[in-house]
């Protein structure tokens, strides 16, 4: 059996054009799809022809605050998370052939860089995307 494609996650944010529009330029993708989403929210698909990020804005964001078991702060058990909020990731791994040319990209768009790595089994660098939304930028190759 082959070994399942990650096609694509779905996250909220506060603004998907200006995210959609930094990776773009970044990273040479392109706007997929745009467009009403669930509960009359707004998504921007953005990514590569076999894999992309919908970039999911609700018509209104959650006031729930959740604690690092997922559950609600100010409410019970039964409190899950859902499409109106804004969820933790880690960082987003994005593989590039030159490193190098990505960083300087970063830095024309007004982005910093920090953690430098250059250990097995790649180089790479991570960056603030906006909206809390970290990105680690490897390569392979460089």
């Amino acid at each position: 059996m082959q070994a399942a494609l990650l096609e694509h996650a779905n996250i909220t944010v506060t603004n998907p054009d200006a995210i959609a529009d930094a990776l773009c330029q970044l990273f040479n993708w392109h706007i997929r799809w745009r467009g009403p989403a669930k509960d009359d929210g707004y998504t921007v698909h953005v990514g590569s022809d076999t894999a992309y990020l919908a970039l999911y804005k609700p018509k209104q964001f959650s006031s729930n605050h959740y604690n690092q078991n997922g559950l609600a702060s100010n409410s019970s058990a039964e409190n899950t998370f859902d499409h109106t909020t804004v969820a933790h990731v880690n960082h987003l791994g994005i593989v590039v052939d030159n490193l190098d040319e990505i960083e300087k990209k970063v830095f024309t768009l007004g982005f910093n860089t920090y953690n430098h790595g250059d250990y097995e089994p790649g180089r790479r660098f991570y960056f603030m995307l906006g909206e809390g939304l970290e990105a680690e930028v490897v390569s392979y190759t460089s």
